[in-house]
């Protein structure tokens, strides 16, 4: 079964302090575990303010629905880092090969 893993660059530019930061991670990564039942996971050290990358994973039987699910995702990363004053600054999409 194919893996599809999302990598997101954000940059949060209006995050004074490291709960600023924490605000807007913990309600993606929520939003997406909840709304399309992936894994997510927070990828660097919590030390700067303004940064944060997350990888997103999810398996399916279809590589086409994996693509729509991860294109969703990504929807949802941009609005909820727009509603706390940053932006995605960078992603893309890998497929783990089937073995």
């Amino acid at each position: 079964m194919p893996v599809a893993i999302l990598t997101v660059e954000l940059r949060l530019e209006m995050s004074q302090s490291l709960k600023d930061r924490r605000s807007c991670v913990r309600s993606i990564k929520d939003t997406l575990r909840h709304g399309f039942n992936v894994s997510v996971a927070e990828m660097d050290d919590a030390v700067q303010w303004q940064t944060a990358t997350l990888r997103i994973a999810a398996i399916s039987a279809s590589r086409d629905y994996l693509r729509g699910q991860m294109e969703q995702a990504e929807a949802v990363c941009t609005r909820i880092a727009e509603q706390h004053g940053g932006r995605v600054s960078d992603s893309y999409v890998e497929f783990v090969p089937e073995e």
